[in-house]
């Protein structure tokens, strides 16, 4: 029998998702948005686009002046120079116009770009994806087999040091183990609803 109860609105939520190299934080980014058809934020670059890259899907690519531009002018949630050539940045009005619409919006960027989202967007919900061990951390790191082993160490201490800045930033809601896949999955997922939820209840009381 259908419920007379008319299902409340519920309000949009910005979602970051961190985590270091090997962790599978993109595996389950990827599966997050598909069970809670969450919108996943199209980052801006100063990179040269590719052949197989559409603008506007992949990234959308900017001139150096265009997107120091858009910095200038407070238009990213968070933006970085990585390695010291090209720009990378979150574009605030698509996430905002998402979440005006009631969309989770997830983003996947590094600690650093979690701490800035924090700065301008407090409402939003930072979950970081940890291993179970720094040695299954290792471990996953030589698994994939891309890199040799100097590579491998550089990722190694670089992953530890990433994990060390986000348990120190005081930033990050939720610490999710990524011990089991599909558990991990389900946590983000449980997380981020709950919030969700509880936002969902302060607009409603807040509009009585």
């Amino acid at each position: 029998m259908a419920s007379d109860v008319a299902t409340p609105h519920l309000p949009g939520l910005l979602v970051v998702i961190s985590g270091p190299s090997g962790v599978g934080k993109t595996t389950i980014v990827r599966t997050v948005r598909q069970r809670l058809d969450a919108v996943f934020s199209v980052s801006a670059t100063t990179r040269p686009r590719t052949s197989q890259e559409t603008d506007g899907t992949d990234y959308y690519f900017l001139t150096p002046g265009e997107f120091q531009s858009m910095a200038a002018r407070g238009e990213f949630l968070e933006h970085a120079t990585v390695f010291g050539q090209h720009a990378y940045g979150t574009p605030r009005r698509p996430v905002e116009m998402a979440m005006v619409d009631g969309r989770i919006v997830i983003l996947e960027i590094d600690v650093q770009g979690g701490i800035q989202v924090r700065r301008v967007m407090p409402d939003a919900l930072l979950i970081f994806i940890m291993p179970p061990t720094e040695d299954d951390l290792l471990k996953r790191l030589r698994g994939r087999g891309r890199d040799d082993e100097a590579a491998i160490q550089r990722r190694y201490a670089e992953a530890r040091a990433e994990i060390e800045k986000a348990r120190g930033s005081g930033v990050y809601d939720e610490f999710i183990i990524n011990d089991d896949l599909e558990r991990a999955i389900d946590a983000a997922c449980a997380v981020i609803e709950r919030r969700r939820a509880g936002s969902g209840l302060r607009v409603r009381e807040e509009g009585r």
